[in-house]
């Protein structure tokens, strides 16, 4: 009975002693992306950054935290979101083709949108030197045209906000605060900004009939004879609406932007050749082309239809070069206007998943 006692009181004793403040195991969410009807299957999602609930929530909080930047005067505030408006698309959006952070230094290029990025195959920005999201963020860190910063103080701002490491704990197990582990969340939250549910994507789920001149507009953008746009934007096929490929498209004849798709891949005909955007909201993401030439969509509608301009490096697929564009009539631009208007989704633009959270960690800065 003695030896019995002893035992209790011993195992009583380890039992007290027990750290009260111990985390809980690491065991993240699975967090699993439900594919759209007429989607891909095929997901870029990196084997070493496996999306996760809490992951997503803390990168959704980075997204929209102004001090991401590694400063936390509310004059030099700077977040993704600063660029990245969700009523646009998650992109500036006009007038400012060329944005600037901090330090007022404009970007090479005008933005692209974040907008179905799980479905890019490695090739970001408009002439794909960019191989992954997380690569994206760690590059905004220190570009002058952006955050201008460096990854140790960002690191440094963001370990001192009370919140974050308890975060950092729950999405990767340990509180540790990287600019690696910064870089994944962001990317997680922005591989969950899925388009699809425009008015073409209820058409084609039998749930709404598109107009007469909208359809004639959809003939148009799927016909060579027409206005020859799927090519580069996909179409019934492929409901991205971008290839995610690179076209010389016949804006110019002489090429002296050192940032083309060329200066990536070497290839001569890569020279004045570019990302073929998405057009899912495009109205919301203008102004238009690499370096935001043309303000609004008809501009884009009279270039293709008029104004191309012919080269030894032009895309063999601009079938209509050698008219100077694809001549389409008035009624005929209208209707492929009217077509290009049922990509607007605006469970996209309004859905509060992808919005700015309630509360951020620490002082919630304006």
């Amino acid at each position: 009975m003695a030896v019995f006692l002893m035992t209790v009181v011993v195992m009583y004793g380890l039992s007290s002693c027990h750290d009260p403040e111990e985390p809980e195991p690491y065991e993240p969410t699975p967090y699993y992306i439900d594919i759209p009807y007429g989607f891909p299957t095929e997901l870029n999602i990196p084997e070493d950054n496996p999306m996760t609930v809490e992951g997503i929530a803390l990168g959704r909080a980075l997204f929209y935290d102004g001090r991401l930047n590694g400063r936390t005067h509310p004059d030099s505030l700077m977040s993704c979101y600063s660029c990245h408006r969700q009523e646009n698309s998650f992109e500036i959006g006009a007038p400012r083709p060329h944005p600037f952070g901090v330090t007022g230094h404009s970007t090479h290029h005008a933005m692209l949108p974040m907008i179905n990025l799980v479905w890019n195959p490695g090739h970001f920005g408009w002439n794909g030197s960019v191989s992954s999201i997380e690569e994206d963020v760690l590059g905004v860190i220190s570009d002058p045209a952006e955050f201008d910063s460096s990854p140790e103080k960002v690191v440094n701002t963001i370990k001192n906000i009370s919140g974050y490491p308890e975060m950092f704990q729950k999405a990767f197990g340990t509180p540790d605060v990287t600019v690696d582990r910064i870089a994944k969340a962001i990317a997680q939250f922005v591989r969950t900004l899925i388009s699809s549910d425009t008015r073409f994507d209820r058409y084609m789920r039998g749930e709404e009939q598109l107009t007469p001149e909208e359809l004639r507009g959809f003939v148009l953008f799927t016909t060579e004879e027409g206005a020859d746009c799927f090519h580069c934007h996909g179409g019934y096929g492929n409901p991205l609406f971008t290839t995610n490929g690179f076209y010389n498209n016949g804006k110019d004849s002489v090429f002296t932007d050192p940032y083309d798709r060329f200066s990536v891949t070497g290839n001569e005909m890569d020279k004045g050749a570019y990302k073929a955007t998405t057009l899912r909201n495009i109205e919301f993401t203008g102004p238009y082309m690499h370096d935001g030439r043309f303000e609004t969509l008809d501009d884009v509608i009279e270039f293709y239809s008029h104004d191309l301009v012919n080269s030894p490096y032009i895309d063999p697929l601009m079938h209509h070069i050698a008219d100077g564009g694809i001549q389409l009539t008035p009624q005929e631009k209208s209707d492929l206007m009217a077509f290009i208007k049922t990509l607007r989704d605006e469970t996209f633009i309004g859905n509060p998943d992808f919005g700015p959270p309630e509360k951020l960690p620490g002082n919630n800065p304006e």
